[in-house]
């Protein structure tokens, strides 16, 4: 049975198309980001969505597949863990950042839509 104390599911669609770059070392790096959108009703009866970003990192293997099946638009599911990092950027400022780290990819359309 998985691990399941640190596991993300997001179901979204991908607000551009993969950045894939190949390190020195030889591992390929994918990132994208996925929009989930929620909607509910009002108490005043208005119908709202609310959207989240969410940044996906994926790895070697699975960088190729999002590489060659995923773009602007694409539905997918995104199956992994979250991770935080912490660096210091280019200005001397320490930042964090929280992303999922993508250990299985799912797409569930390959039409990219126009929202």
């Amino acid at each position: 049975m998985m691990n399941k104390k640190n596991y993300v599911q997001l179901v979204g669609r991908l607000g551009a198309n993969p950045e894939v770059k190949v390190l020195e070392n030889g591992n390929k790096l994918a990132r994208f980001s996925v929009a989930v959108t929620q909607s509910y009703t009002s108490k005043k009866g208005e119908k709202i969505s609310d959207v989240q970003w969410h940044g996906v990192v994926a790895w070697n293997n699975l960088a190729s597949i999002a590489e060659r099946i995923l773009f602007k638009g694409t539905q997918v599911t995104v199956d992994g863990k979250l991770v935080k990092r912490i660096y210091t950027n280019k200005e001397g400022i320490k930042r964090s950042n929280t992303e999922i780290i993508a250990s299985e990819l799912f797409v569930l359309t390959k039409q990219p839509q126009v929202a």
